[in-house]
């Protein structure tokens, strides 16, 4: 088997991801050597290559489907949005610097040579490559520099499975529509549609599928049921609802046996993903929250990452819940702090970098220690100690410590003394420390006894990267069931069909 896919979507968030990650673990079960590609990305979930780039964590996600290590190849184009107007540039895992909306039109020329050699590099080397779209393929104001969506699938003769979200409402006429509005050689990749989130009786939804066809040429291959136990890595979006529950749904009954986990939704939240590992843990309930009250009542706060840290802290002081952060310590209460979140818990900010001509900044004071950012940024896969554990994980960021009074959290194999402990308070520039599994059972220990929660009892059997594995397969296990696998694969391996029918516009 040898071709290519490109999964568009409808809208943002429409599924490309979840359907390119099931895609990739199915064909991989089958023996196929298959690689994930997605052209240009816009999310601020980031990991770290293993050659010390920086690409989408979808993207990790959907190596780690294939059975592949991360690499910058699968996302040459990454856009980390600091404000709703400006983004940081990250090309082939490196920083690139900072675009504003009108800039990044023009830039994107100049990044299309880029992401076509890398796509066509990667289809030389794998049986398939299945590419992930961005947004939507219907944004015909960004066609003439697009370099993700039908500008990709016509460069590269790629045919297109169009994805949309049923669970928003108006799927079908959404199909019709995002086909309809493309120019007529655009319209020609556009090989079937896939609803995703669909639930209730499939026969109530056949007649629309029958009519779409009819109005299309093109076929539905296939209707995935809404899940609601997919949860880990399961989009790379930007936005983490608040209130948004995170892990599985089937928990323990009593609130003395539990531990609640109020993670503070910033509003440029980054790495979110970071929670995930303590919401795989029996018994500790994770929400998404941005009120001061919520943050004061959970056994554990986590103030995460962010993509601005200056601009959130702010947001922070506004909504009160910097003083009820500065509170729990006083009530000797635990906060967890990481990458941007730990340096708000320290005593100034100078960052001349994210948040320039603002000179130095407080921050919340609950750490003795200082940060200064500078303009070339770490990225790098880390070892080391915490609390006699041995423990991994990955940084990404711009700020370091320059000055702590505090004793360390952990200590890096290569750099020495890294984050910051004060009773309950922990602080650490490390992503993916959490993920380490006997490390987060020890650290759940301690946190349930420091929350007065001693009939809190850590499983034992936990591991992380075995429930991300399951995950994957469920993803997998659902496309299997419900699409037409057949149809699918010859689509990927012939393109589209040359029949397809042009939906032409009629202006009376």
């Amino acid at each position: 088997m040898r071709g290519a896919l490109l999964v568009g979507g409808t809208t943002s968030d429409a599924g490309k991801s979840l359907v390119v990650t099931g895609l990739c673990r199915l064909l991989a079960r089958q023996g196929v050597r298959v690689a994930p590609f997605k052209a240009q990305n816009m999310s601020n979930n980031s990991v770290v290559t293993l050659d010390g780039g920086e690409i989408g964590r979808a993207q990790a996600l959907q190596a780690f489907a294939c059975g592949l290590a991360p690499s910058t190849r699968f996302n040459p184009v990454l856009l980390k949005p600091g404000s709703d107007r400006r983004s940081h540039v990250v090309v082939r895992g490196q920083p690139a610097g900072d675009v504003g909306a009108a800039d990044y039109h023009t830039r994107r020329t100049e990044l299309a040579g880029l992401v076509a050699d890398e796509f066509a590099s990667l289809r030389a080397e794998f049986d398939v490559v299945i590419a992930e779209g961005a947004g939507s393929v219907a944004e015909i104001n960004l066609r003439a520099t697009d370099i993700a969506n039908m500008g990709l699938a016509q460069a590269a003769r790629l045919p297109v499975l169009l994805v949309t979200d049923i669970d928003r409402g108006g799927s079908l006429a959404h199909l019709f529509g995002t086909t309809a509005i493309l120019d007529p050689a655009d319209q020609a990749l556009i090989a079937g549609y896939l609803i995703n989130k669909f639930r209730g009786d499939p026969s109530i939804l056949a007649p629309g599928l029958d009519a779409l066809r009819e109005l299309t040429g093109r076929p539905t291959l296939g209707v995935i049921p809404y899940a609601d136990d997919l949860w880990i890595d399961a989009e790379d979006s930007l936005a983490v609802p608040v209130g948004r529950r995170v892990g599985p749904p089937d928990r323990r009954d009593t609130a003395d046996a539990r531990l609640s986990v109020a993670a503070i939704r910033l509003p440029r939240v980054s790495n979110s993903t970071d929670v995930e590992a303590l919401a795989c843990e029996p018994g500790v309930d994770v929400t998404w929250v941005d009120d001061p009250a919520a943050v004061a009542a959970a056994d554990l706060a986590v103030l995460p990452g962010t993509r601005a840290t200056v601009s959130d802290l702010g947001w922070l002081r506004e909504r009160g819940i910097g003083a009820a952060l500065v509170d729990r310590a006083r009530r000797a209460r635990p906060i967890i702090g990481i990458c941007g979140g730990f340096q708000m818990l320290g005593r100034r900010i100078d960052d001349p970098v994210e948040y320039p001509g603002h000179g130095v900044v407080d921050g919340l004071g609950i750490l003795d220690l200082d940060v200064t950012f500078h303009a070339d940024k770490t990225l790098r896969q880390v070892r080391g100690h915490a609390e006699q554990t041995a423990v991994d994980g990955y940084e990404i960021h711009h700020g370091r410590v320059t000055r702590s009074a505090e004793r360390p959290w952990i200590v890096d194999d290569t750099l020495g003394p890294e984050g910051a402990v004060v009773g309950p308070v922990r602080g650490t520039h490390w992503h993916g420390l959490l993920a380490n599994d006997a490390f987060r059972r020890d650290l759940l220990r301690r946190i349930a006894d420091e929350a007065g929660k001693p009939d809190f009892d850590v499983a034992t059997d936990t591991v992380v990267d075995r429930v991300r594995t399951a995950q994957v397969d469920l993803i997998a296990d659902l496309l299997d069931a419900h699409i037409d696998l057949t149809a699918l694969t010859d689509i990927i391996e012939h393109g589209a069909s040359a029949d397809l029918p042009t939906i032409t516009h009629h202006l009376d």
